[in-house]
């Protein structure tokens, strides 16, 4: 390499950006009347027209020829009229688009940025912006400042745009204080921050590799892994060796900081419960809220199923071989002697638990218990975890169903508006897709049930358990527990007659599916995981719509087992994208890192956001980018729950696309048809119950695209070992249970 060197210009483009690590691959005008010149390092922070001042390295790439490596840079505000016309236009300043740059700078010239910086409220004397806009600008421009200084001081210690963006918005002014004094502290409260991130940060302004405050975060970090993984605690040994591991210190320097984060208010909670299948007891460590939330949870359902009162009492004495055949004349069927039991255990007990596969009558119980209560004049509330599953509970019962979020009026930071001191107002409380019920949503649901009111929770317990932590539904239904439950297993003859409903058991009996001679359940052979990537596209983009007449955006969803590799999600999704939604000249877009957002686009929503929306968009809610303005620098999206939702640019991180989704994202959905990629490239995620789920989220056509070993490789797996979760043992009265 050569030796260092200076070079200025414009950026043009940008045409590829590592959002982790800043490594950027660029287009600069250096204006001196040549082709644009690459450039590539970090350039974290810098926008398309701004002006560089570039220090770095001259070398030649076999590929791509003559290039100028960039260890660092800074940013000049450009001097000339076209350099100010495309600053501007860049989209930099949010309310400033390319026609609004246009005029700014015919009107103001070269003052222009001088303009902007000191005296903003002259912009209306352009024409065409008003009060409310030029106020917008020159909130954006000072703002655009500040991130800037904060930006350069990021770079410093290799932070990304996007996180240094968070962190800015997190802490204002505060945000370069922070990083320098309490790194860890953004592993804690900034979404996208991890330990890992925080630990980098925090070594590059000089924390001791052996500072307590590192091992305390680590222990939390390697806490909160466990809760990402489904566990509600850590075997104390178990923690300590992963602690150890991830942090390269003393193992005596971990034990001693887990025993001060035992002692704080806010640290861990340490605890004996019972090993394993019962075997020896074991210390659990739990991260404080998941502590209480298990010790709530079950002294809740104990409170429940133990009130004396009944706000269904006409139940109790009722004259069942009136009321079914009453019920029968509503329906038009009867029910089969297992769905019996279920009607009168929801309507007589406190709290139930209804399980089954598909095609067992586990919609029909629910309508048929409704329809009771309804004709005793009771109040029924009917709930589930995701949009979509809260929409076919409303369409199978006739009533109104929302999501548990909507229902308890989830507010930021957590918070329910109905909780124990503000029950909700049902006699009964039905909640569907019960398996999705992590440990913390679980507890804020059950807290909000009051005495008397009788909880019914649907699910099928074959599925994958919930995306975050805990087995609720596992735990209500263990053996010798005090939940009443009924399991459907007749499969009815019109459910008998589907491939789907056939193939998904058998998978759940550890049997082969049938692949040949159904009309709706269909194998493509190929053994090549990155060929069986682009099959799965053809299938789901061209060869489902063109043979069933099925819209592939809305009725046609392409689950992966895992997110990562060419039949992943990730790769997946930007083929699926150009097949169905590709780019247009006429229409805009947005790109961020390696991802484009067009106007069409399938998304879904990464996290909780109790601030979207008008109650919150909550992780896993899916929709359809309706309109994206370049101009103020926003897209909108209307979800499954049919609200339009307005995204900043700087928000698209919460964001992805939606075209693919792992099989756990799919979780409580449905979908006419589903396209499944089963390679050996995902061979250690391939497990029965994932592909189980899969397949039950069909509701009319299946089609496997992979080969025969890895479909053989996922019925024969059974999901290795339980979660650790000890809601079982203080159910049946084995562990105190608080009353929180």
């Amino acid at each position: 390499m050569s030796n260092p060197a200076v070079l200025e210009g414009v950026l043009e483009r940008i045409t590829y950006s590592n959002e982790e690590n800043g490594y950027t691959v660029a287009r600069v005008d250096t204006g001196r009347g040549a082709d644009l010149l690459t450039v590539v390092g970090s350039l974290l922070g810098a926008q398309p027209g701004e002006s560089l001042r570039m220090e770095g390295r001259w070398a030649s790439h076999p590929q791509y020829g003559k290039q100028f490596t960039v260890e660092n840079y800074t940013t000049v505000l450009p001097a000339t009229i076209q350099g100010i016309r495309r600053y501007l236009g860049s989209g930099l300043i949010k309310g400033i688009g390319p026609r609004i740059a246009e005029r700014i700078v015919e009107h103001f010239g070269v003052d222009t940025l001088e303009i902007i910086e000191k005296e903003p409220k002259r912009l209306v004397e352009v024409p065409g912006l008003g009060p409310k806009r030029t106020k917008m600008i020159g909130a954006a421009w000072e703002e655009q400042k500040a991130i800037k200084e904060v930006m350069i001081f990021l770079q410093g210690v290799g932070v990304s745009t996007s996180i240094a963006v968070r962190i800015y918005k997190k802490y204002g002014d505060a945000s370069i204080s922070v990083v320098k004094n309490e790194p860890y502290r953004l592993a804690a409260d900034v979404w996208g921050i991890g330990f890992l991130t925080a630990d980098r940060i925090a070594q590059a302004v000089g924390i001791p590799h052996d500072s307590p405050d590192r091992a305390k975060a680590g222990l939390q970090y390697a806490l909160s892994q466990s809760t990402d993984q489904g566990h509600c605690f850590l075997p104390e040994e178990q923690l300590i060796s992963d602690a150890v591991k991830l942090l390269q210190v003393d193992t005596g320097l971990v034990i001693d900081c887990l025993a001060e984060l035992a002692a704080e208010e806010e640290g861990v909670v340490r605890e004996k419960v019972p090993g394993p299948d019962g075997g020896e007891p074991v210390t659990a460590v739990y991260l404080v809220p998941f502590h209480r939330a298990e010790l709530s949870l079950s002294a809740q359902l104990l409170r429940l199923l133990r009130a004396a009162e009944d706000r269904m009492p006409a139940f109790q004495d009722v004259v069942w071989e009136k009321a079914l055949p009453w019920l029968a004349s509503r329906t038009g069927a009867e029910l089969a002697p297992e769905q019996e039991a279920a009607v009168r255990l929801a309507l007589t007990r406190k709290v139930a638990v209804l399980t089954g596969g598909p095609g067992c009558g586990k919609s029909f119980t629910v309508r048929s218990i409704v329809e009771l209560a309804r004709a005793k004049k009771a109040k029924v509330v009917l709930a589930a975890p995701t949009g979509r599953a809260a929409k076919r509970l409303a369409e199978l019962t006739g009533a109104e169903a929302s999501t548990v979020h909507r229902l308890l009026e989830l507010k930021p930071g957590g918070d329910a508006a109905y909780d124990r001191d503000r029950p909700l107002d049902a006699d009964l409380v039905v909640v569907d897709e019960a398996s999705m019920l992590d440990l913390l949503l679980a507890n804020k649901l059950v807290k909000a049930v009051a005495p008397g009111a009788h909880l019914l929770l649907v699910g099928d317990v074959d599925q994958l358990p919930s995306v975050g932590a805990g087995e609720v539904l596992r735990d209500l239904l263990a053996d010798g527990g005090p939940v009443p439950q009924v399991r459907l297993t007749r499969i009815f003859r019109q459910a008998q007659q589907s491939g789907v409903v056939t193939n998904a058991h058998r998978i759940n009996s550890g049997v082969q599916p049938i692949t040949q001679g159904l009309s709706d359940f269909f194998l493509f052979v190929e053994d090549e995981t990155e060929e069986a990537g682009k099959l799965t596209v053809d299938v789901a983009a061209r060869r489902i719509p063109a043979t069933f007449g099925l819209d592939p955006r809305r009725d046609i969803q392409v689950l992966a087992p895992m997110h990562r590799g060419p039949a992943g999600a990730g790769t997946l999704n930007g083929l699926l994208q150009q097949a169905i939604t590709p780019a247009r000249p006429e229409l805009p877009e947005k790109r961020l890192g390696g991802r484009v957002f067009r106007v069409g686009d399938k998304v879904t929503q990464i996290r909780n956001n109790y601030d979207k929306g008008q109650n919150g968009v909550f992780n896993g809610t899916v929709g359809v980018v309706t309109s994206l303005n370049l101009d103020d620098q926003c897209l909108t999206v209307r979800t499954d729950e049919d609200e339009e939702v307005p995204y900043d640019f700087d928000e698209l991180d919460e964001l992805t696309h939606a075209y693919a989704v792992t099989i756990h994202r799919s979780q409580g959905s449905e979908y006419p048809a589903v396209v499944i990629p089963v390679t050996t490239g995902a061979w250690m995620m391939l497990q029965r119950n994932l592909l189980y789920t899969a397949v039950t989220r069909a509701k009319k056509l299946v089609v496997l695209v992979g080969s025969r070993k890895a479909i053989g490789q996922a019925v024969r797996t059974v999901s290795a070992g339980r979660r650790c979760t000890a809601l079982d043992h203080r159910l049946s009265g084995g562990l105190r249970s608080g009353n929180l």
